[in-house]
Order: C-alpha cells, then structure tokens, then sequence
C-alpha cells in the first residue's frame, strides 16, 4: 500500500533514471576521459578523446530530452486539470486567473484540496507566492501518485 502524500514525501525519484541511467553516463564519462589522457599514442588518444565528447554529448542530450518530454506533457496536463476542476468548483474560467500564475505555483496548487483550492488560489495570486510557500499552506494534502 502507497503511503499517504505531503509536502515532506512528494518528490519522485524514477531508479532506473536517477539510479543506473544517470550513474553509467557520469562513470562511463570519466572513463572515457582517463582513457584519453593515459593513452600515450597520438592517433589513439584522439580516437579516445573523440569517444569521449561523442559518448558525452548523446548521455546529456538524451537523458535531457527524457527529462523535457516528461515535465512538458505532464506540465500540459496538470494545467488542463486545474482549468476543470476551478470551473467545476466555480463555473468560471481558470485562464485569465492563469496569467497571474507561474508554472510552478499552479503545479503547486493542484496538490490543494477543492475546499482550499479557490481561496489559496486567490491569496497565491494576492501575495504572490512561491510554489514552495503555497505547498506548506496546503492543509489538505491532494495527493499526485503518478507525478513523473
């Protein structure tokens, strides 16, 4: 059974991103690299050095672009969720009020229960807060379990 959500256990890690993907591109780097500098003929060393650059730029380039898919769908979708459930809780439209608001502070929201939802909302917007400070003003944690 899942634990219930809150502020302290929200954050996802992903093992096979964070654990081995991660991991294999840092040490696989830094063996490429010593490789380069401890081989002591010419060609080979720029054979070396250009594994390395070439093993480099494609681990950053795909674990980046892993990374940018995933938040900017999820990103998509948690705004299509905040627009229906501010209508659903006042037949009003959630867009204006929108451009008051970061990405950040309405993924923030969204973790707010529907009996907080609107008033915090209008005090995010008031006050300007931070995402970090409108989750800890959260009283009724609304858990997101399949958060990428």
């Amino acid at each position: 059974m899942q634990a219930l959500q809150n502020y302290e256990n929200h954050k996802k890690f992903t093992p096979l991103h964070h654990f081995v993907q991660m991991p294999l591109a840092f040490f696989s780097t830094v063996w490429f690299a010593y490789e380069a500098v401890s081989v002591k003929d010419g060609q080979l060393q720029k054979i070396w050095i250009a594994l390395t650059l070439v093993g480099l730029s494609i681990m950053i380039i795909s674990i980046l672009l892993r990374v940018q898919y995933g938040f900017v769908l999820q990103n998509r979708i948690i705004r299509l969720e905040m627009r229906y459930r501010y209508y659903r809780l006042t037949q009003k439209n959630f867009e204006e009020l929108e451009k008051s608001l970061s990405m950040g502070q309405i993924i923030a929201l969204r973790f707010a229960s529907d009996d907080e939802l609107v008033k915090l909302l209008e005090t995010a917007i008031a006050e300007r807060l931070s995402p970090d400070t409108i989750k800890r003003r959260i009283q009724y944690w609304q858990g997101d379990y399949q958060r990428v």
